[in-house]
């Protein structure tokens, strides 16, 4: 079953930020769909039986990029 959010994420300020988020996600397992903006809006899409949102968290914040706000389910 797949999951979409979207999060807020403070820390996205360039194109290079974008990239680098990009980066880290890109060989996520289970991962279906990134996309962010210099907004800080990321919205993930994964598929619940290979990867959960608190591993996909873990994976943002390991390149510096954390929650901020409330997290919208999409």
């Amino acid at each position: 079953m797949n999951q979409t959010e979207t999060f807020q994420m403070a820390g996205i300020r360039c194109e290079r930020c974008v990239g680098r988020l990009a980066g880290a996600l890109r060989d996520h397992d289970g991962l279906e769909f990134a996309n962010a903006n210099l907004m800080g809006e990321v919205v993930l899409s994964w598929d619940e039986d290979k990867t959960s949102r608190d591993a996909l968290l873990a994976e943002m914040a390991r390149v510096g990029f954390h929650p901020q706000g409330p997290i919208a389910p999409s």
